[in-house]
């Protein structure tokens, strides 16, 4: 990195010379994490665990200089904290052949957390742009392709060779099972899927690449009623690009209100009256200082 260069993470820009060392210091678990930590590597010892976490948090930092990599946020439960995340484990308890997607999932974890809690596993699709993030993730919990289920795909939502906007599906009929393993894009799964998981993705993106996704998870989502994608990204009072100062990193982002992302999926995405939108902005401690969250779900009627 040379000095007065700037970065870019998705659509988010910042200057490079800013970007802070690791710093041991801001680890920590809770005790829901840990015991989560523990049980899925096998690593009892809370010393050993943390050394193991800084290995994993070393090499991913090299690659991309993420924020929640700095702060150990990859390492949060997040998905499991939801309201909407028991209807998701019951989806996949009783919907036949029901497919969860955790798209921008970095390390996977809640797509791991959610193969711990009882979504069947081989029905789970982690997927990332950095490939190097999915093999960490082997790293970080000590398993490999053939001990664990779920799918690991990497891609890039832009790409309409991974993933293409096609109109949301009106068919609630069933689908044939497919081989999740198989696949080298989402392409195959338009329609088809029950669940997504995009914590953290969306503000990645300006306001036109925001639409872009949107459009393109709504092809993938399923049209059986209580089908669901959910998130938390940065949000605001009033849409438009935001300044924020993450630990002395200054970053520019684009952020939607809750009236706006709601009327974006509710008339923009999907035929007016056809999803319910949860969207509600929620302030919490991002080192130290009061963050805007927009915590959202938008789920098919």
């Amino acid at each position: 990195m040379h000095e007065n260069s700037t970065m870019t993470l998705g659509d988010v820009k910042f200057d490079t010379a800013s970007v802070l060392a690791v710093d041991s210091s801001l680890y920590s678990l809770s005790p829901a994490q840990a015991a989560f930590f523990k049980t899925q590597t096998g690593i009892n010892d809370d010393e050993d665990l943390k050394r193991h976490i800084l290995e994993i948090q070393a090499k991913a930092y090299k690659i991309a200089p993420y924020p929640c990599i700095h702060g150990f946020g990859f390492l949060r439960l997040n998905l499991s904290g939801f309201s909407v995340y028991e209807h998701i484990l019951k989806l996949g308890r009783e919907r036949p052949d029901a497919v969860l997607l955790d798209i921008g999932c970095c390390f996977g974890v809640d797509a791991r957390k959610a193969a711990a809690d009882g979504f069947p596993a081989k029905n789970i699709i982690a997927s990332d742009i950095v490939n190097e993030f999915l093999q960490l993730s082997h790293e970080l919990f000590k398993t490999t392709p053939a001990s664990y289920p779920g799918s690991l795909l990497p891609g890039d939502v832009f790409d309409p060779e991974f993933l293409s906007i096609v109109a949301p599906s009106n068919d609630v009929s069933p689908v044939p099972a497919i081989d999740l393993s198989s696949l080298k894009s989402l392409n195959p799964l338009h329609g088809r899927i029950s669940a997504i998981n995009a914590i953290a993705f969306f503000h990645l993106f300006d306001e036109e690449k925001q639409l872009h996704v949107a459009r393109a998870l709504a092809g993938l989502l399923s049209a059986q009623p209580g089908s669901v994608i959910c998130g938390a990204d940065t949000g605001a009072r009033k849409k438009g690009i935001i300044t924020t100062d993450l630990s002395g990193v200054e970053y520019q982002m684009f952020a939607h209100s809750p009236e706006t992302w709601s009327s974006l999926w509710d008339g923009e995405v999907f035929e007016k009256g056809t999803v319910e939108v949860k969207a509600e902005l929620v302030e919490i401690p991002v080192y130290d200082k009061p963050y805007l969250m927009l915590m959202w779900s938008v789920t098919r009627l």
